[in-house]
């Protein structure tokens, strides 16, 4: 496997990526990616949505939307913020039901893997965000999202703080115990931003 020594070249890299493609998967997106630009965030989702596939940008549609009200950032303070990433970069398409997006397969996650593990290396984040229950299983191998939602976990140095997906599909944000659940995690993901900004100035003195 590639040793990659910037993110630049990964970037380029992953941009032509057809390895699902090449397997035979239906993908109806070309992989999306947000430059990165120094960020000590890193958030993780399941897969682009239909508008992120459009627009080429991660995090465009209405789950975008939810995800920066909950965490209260514009979107400018949001992409400044986290490094956008997915468990699969590609916008998967329907599944046969026709209702909302496809769930990866587990070929695809293990073909995407690699991305995320370089990234990890190359950007050491120091808050990790990960959002649904795809994600959070692919990262830590935690099953069950709701017993994790309000609570954090280290992977290397770094604090793993899972959230719940916003995509609106799902009725768990609404349930009166979940809103505690969540709403604890949105307070120690924003401590944990507070933290990395205020840590900043003299990290680059």
């Amino acid at each position: 496997m590639t040793k990659y020594r910037s993110l630049a070249t990964l970037q380029r890299d992953l941009v032509g990526c057809r390895l699902c493609v090449d397997a035979g998967f239906p993908l109806e997106s070309g992989p999306v990616v947000e430059p990165a630009t120094g960020h000590r965030a890193y958030l993780l989702g399941q897969a682009p949505g239909i508008v992120e596939g459009a627009e080429g940008r991660p995090w465009r549609g209405r789950a975008g939307a939810t995800l920066r009200r909950w965490l209260r950032l514009d979107e400018d303070a949001f992409y400044v913020t986290f490094f956008c990433a997915a468990v699969t970069r590609c916008y998967p398409g329907r599944p046969a039901s026709g209702r909302g997006d496809r769930t990866p397969t587990i070929t695809e996650r293990e073909l995407c893997s690699r991305w995320i593990e370089h990234e990890l290396r190359l950007l050491q984040p120091e808050l990790i965000v990960t959002v649904g229950g795809l994600a959070l299983r692919q990262l830590l191998g935690i099953t069950t999202l709701t017993d994790a939602i309000g609570k954090s976990y280290t992977l290397g140095d770094a604090i793993v703080v899972p959230l719940p997906h916003p995509s609106g599909a799902s009725s768990w944000p609404n349930e009166p115990q979940n809103q505690a659940r969540l709403g604890k995690a949105l307070t120690h993901i924003r401590r944990e931003l507070v933290r990395l900004a205020e840590a900043e100035p003299s990290k680059n003195r």
